[in-house]
């Protein structure tokens, strides 16, 4: 049996989950509302307070779904709930982000500024000029637009120059050496 997939998920005060035909999941909470149709072999029930996700059979497959789809579910209500937050810091001589709107500059050591305008539902928050934070209620969109800031310049082995995660460590290499 699936470890994380028999986990009851606990709705917490203020959240309300509705579970409607083919297995579309609508959360609502205080930040926000998500909704998600979910793979539709699962037998997904509200029961005092707690959802429990169901498998029909012990196929590959279906243990592959089981736990997936509680995880989405328990990733919709956290979401609704506490949001979530992914931070870049900048890196390199020169490099900078400025914001503007809902449209954030990056100066990344190109020949032209890079702009990027935030997706629905996603927010960034610069804390001086090298510190993104991106927030939002759905943790895949979050995710997916920091890694599309990231990309623009990715952090660089042998400087750290570039757009790195906070909680990442880029390994260094050692730069060349002169004849001997």
């Amino acid at each position: 049996m699936s470890r994380i997939g028999r986990m009851p998920i606990v709705i917490p005060a203020g959240v309300t989950v509705t579970i409607a035909e083919n297995n579309k999941v609508t959360v609502k909470g205080p930040k926000g509302t998500l909704e998600r149709d979910l793979p539709v072999e699962m037998t997904i029930k509200e029961e005092d307070g707690h959802v429990v996700v169901t498998r029909p059979n012990d196929l590959k497959r279906m243990k592959s779904l089981h736990g997936l789809t509680r995880t989405l579910i328990n990733n919709m209500v956290v979401g609704v709930t506490e949001g979530y937050a992914k931070v870049l810091e900048v890196n390199g001589v020169g490099y900078r982000a400025a914001k503007q709107g809902n449209k954030l500059t990056l100066n990344l050591g190109y020949s032209h500024p890079v702009e990027m305008i935030d997706p629905e539902g996603v927010e960034t928050v610069l804390e001086g000029q090298n510190k993104i934070t991106v927030k939002g209620i759905d943790k895949e969109k979050v995710g997916q637009y920091a890694a599309e800031i990231r990309d623009k310049r990715r952090p660089e082995p042998y400087k750290g120059k570039g757009i790195k995660y906070a909680d990442e460590t880029i390994r260094r290499k050692v730069g060349k050496t002169g004849k001997k």
